[in-house]
């Protein structure tokens, strides 16, 4: 299958169903397919990203997985409010990206297709990209903010878990790369070997606490995701964002993907997506499990979450802290990457 089927079949589930959603303005592609050419495969590890965009996201619905002509589509629902102007756009460090990119499905008002072609005139200069760096980076410290010890540890540590991955984010659009979610690593990796400063990636990894994680060790905890996830499938029940991650529709891109990038030699790279899967469907076993099955589960959990040196509130506590001071080495990096960057352009 193409990107380019996979985007028609997306045009016509919207034409279709989509575009009766209450307060519809439009939609249009977003993911790791945009940055794709047309006759490139999609991965039967990988949807297909469809932003629908409405006047009021609430009563629309909820980020959702579903199958439409053979097609895995993730359908998420974005307030009007946030496409209002290309400053606005051009500022945001998810949505820009997404816009420059995207292939407009439809666009009753040809609102969405004038911004994405302002977005896209704007987005290189250089004030922006350091604007949406910034948006990034407090991004970050949103996710430092003072945890309770109180919370359920798979919450303490999802918490962590994004504060450190979103310092990928920070570079990944200084170097104007896709700030990608399940693979940030690998992405960030290749964008500072091509930038000659390979060894600040150790420090990232470091700071995920997997940069000496070996092979078989990532296999083991990889292993008792696939077992957990099944479980957390045939229990949830309660809603949340992302419900639809621990979803048998969701099985082959959590699990079939991580086990690609361990045979891909990217093991430490798949460490993010495992130990946030693990925790998520930790979260779906503390809302909707009995007791015993969730300590079925807990022993494997203690396992990664030592591994990765965040097994009490103390240790994801200081770890935060980490995070949080080694920031400004991320902001440095940013800049030298915007400063080395030819795309960008001085305004």
């Amino acid at each position: 299958m193409t990107v380019h089927y996979a985007r028609e079949a997306a045009r016509q589930w919207v034409i279709e169903h989509g575009s009766s959603t209450p307060g519809f303005r439009g939609a249009y592609t977003a993911g790791s397919t945009n940055w794709l050419p047309d006759d490139a495969a999609l991965a039967a590890t990988s949807d297909f990203d469809v932003m629908v965009v409405v006047e009021n996201p609430s009563s629309a619905g909820h980020r959702r997985k579903f199958i439409s002509r053979d097609v895995l589509l993730e359908v998420s629902y974005l307030g009007f409010d946030q496409f209002q102007s290309p400053d606005r756009v051009l500022s945001n460090y998810h949505l820009a990206p997404s816009l420059r990119t995207a292939q407009i499905l439809l666009d009753p008002s040809g609102h969405l297709a004038a911004l994405s072609a302002a977005v896209r005139s704007g987005y290189a200069q250089r004030s922006w990209v350091r604007k949406r760096c910034a948006h990034a980076q407090n991004n970050v410290l949103a996710r430092l903010r003072p945890l309770s010890e109180d919370s359920p540890l798979h919450d303490q540590v999802i918490a962590w878990l994004f504060a450190a991955g979103i310092t990928t984010h920070v570079l990944l659009v200084a170097g104007l790369r896709n700030p990608t979610v399940r693979t940030r690593y690998t992405a960030v990796r290749e964008l500072l070997a091509d930038y000659g400063h390979l060894e600040f990636y150790e420090t990232l990894l470091e700071l995920l606490g997997c940069a000496q994680i070996t092979p078989g060790r990532v296999e083991q905890h990889l292993a008792a995701l696939a077992s957990l996830f099944d479980a957390a499938t045939e229990v949830i029940k309660t809603p949340f964002p992302f419900a639809s991650d621990i979803s048998p529709l969701a099985r082959p891109v959590a699990i079939e993907g991580s086990r690609n990038m361990i045979e891909d030699g990217y093991h430490r790279e798949a460490m993010f997506w495992i130990a946030v899967t693990h925790s998520r469907c930790h979260q779906v076993l503390h809302r909707d499990a009995p007791a015993a099955s969730q300590q079925t589960y807990s022993q494997s959990y203690r396992d990664l979450l030592e591994d990765l040196g965040v097994s009490s509130f103390a240790a994801v506590r200081a770890r935060c802290q980490e995070v949080d001071r080694f920031l400004p080495q991320v902001w440095e990096m940013a800049e030298a990457i915007m400063g080395s960057n030819p795309a960008i352009e001085n305004d």
